[in-house]
């Protein structure tokens, strides 16, 4: 069985992701309902013809995958993978919009085409002139797991050597409206959160896009080696830390072996009772978390991904990820534990390349 690497990572999110300094220029995020994404010049990298085309959600992706790419060294992918759980909903907006005013009649078919989940996964492959498997993963907050289970697999079973591998969602007016008001956001009087602390329901909204390449083979550049990958959909409360324990146990390790945990923490009092039951088992491991810095959305985890791999090639954390004061000589091992809402629980574990 090969071995699976991370031999690069690119982010677009509400932190300044694309600079190279931005793993000392880390603002925390507590005061605003929706959180917006720091967007690149898109006109660096896409044709002005095509951008007025794209949703969000695809120019984002078409950046930081270019980004991903470049920085691997790689032209044209064995695969590409992406995960999302919401797709471009900006064009399904518009399209369900056309279809109300014009009473279902005279519509124009062009949102409704790129309002598919797999439009992303498409315009990457089209611009690169990449024929090769292409696949988009829809499940929720585990949507990048997934598709890096299926990469991971591909490579060990040595039908691929090099995949890009992809995380991606974007936010519109309508369903974040809509989101207020089945209290998925927080209420306005309940901020600024604090997320570790919360005593209120609902989560301030993020949105991005995280791109890596999975490799065969490690290289000098290097982020991580992806060990493993666990998922679940439903999870009882007293079952965290089992789930936790089975899968240390099966990769050989125990909770002692992980030098750094990163959990999920929104700032949603019943959701976050899981990392808390986590985080009792890790007292010897520094514990981080992430989602003050880029907000609650399906694939927020792409941004822990994104963090997990520099801090494993720095050695380095950044104090505003802290939880806890535990300093471990070496980050060898770190494990990623998230979930949206209390359903789909991953665990990801990264081993320093």
């Amino acid at each position: 069985m090969s071995a699976v690497y991370i031999n690069s990572a690119a982010c677009i999110s509400v932190q300044d992701t694309l600079n190279d300094n931005f793993f000392d220029n880390l603002q925390p995020q507590n005061s605003s309902q929706v959180l917006k994404v720091i967007q690149p010049n898109y006109k660096e990298f896409i044709p002005p013809a095509m951008i007025r085309r794209m949703s969000k959600t695809v120019k984002m992706s078409s950046v930081a995958s270019n980004y991903a790419l470049k920085e691997a060294g790689i032209e044209n992918p064995d695969a590409i993978i992406v995960g999302t759980g919401m797709g471009c909903s900006q064009d399904s907006e518009r399209f369900l919009k056309n279809v109300l005013e014009n009473n279902e009649e005279f519509l124009t078919p062009t949102f409704f085409i790129q309002s598919t989940h797999n439009t992303v996964s498409g315009q990457i492959a089209l611009g690169l002139r990449c024929h090769a498997y292409n696949f988009t993963y829809v499940n929720t907050s585990s949507s990048l797991e997934f598709s890096m289970l299926d990469a991971k697999l591909q490579i060990n079973d040595d039908e691929a050597e090099n995949i890009l591998v992809g995380s991606t969602d974007e936010q519109t007016d309508r369903t974040m409206e809509l989101y207020k008001l089945n209290k998925t956001i927080k209420k306005e009087e309940n901020l600024p959160v604090d997320y570790l602390n919360s005593t209120t329901e609902g989560v301030i909204w993020g949105e991005g896009s995280s791109f890596f390449v999975l490799g065969k083979d490690k290289t000098e550049d290097s982020y991580a080696q992806l060990k493993d990958i666990q998922i679940v959909n439903k999870l009882d409360l007293d079952e965290t830390e089992k789930f936790i324990e089975d899968f240390l146990v099966k990769n050989n390790l125990t909770t002692n072996d992980i030098d750094a945990m990163i959990l999920g923490f929104s700032g949603d009092s019943e959701s976050d009772s899981y990392y808390k039951n986590a985080s009792e088992l890790f007292q010897n491991s520094s514990q981080l978390y992430f989602k003050h810095l880029s907000g609650e959305f399906n694939t927020a985890s792409g941004f822990s991904t994104f963090m997990a791999c520099h801090i494993l090639k720095k050695q380095e954390i950044p104090e505003v990820m802290r939880i806890n004061s535990v300093n471990n000589s070496e980050i060898k091992n770190i494990l990623l534990y998230n979930h949206l809402g209390g359903n789909d629980h991953s665990l990801v574990l990264l081993e320093k390349a």
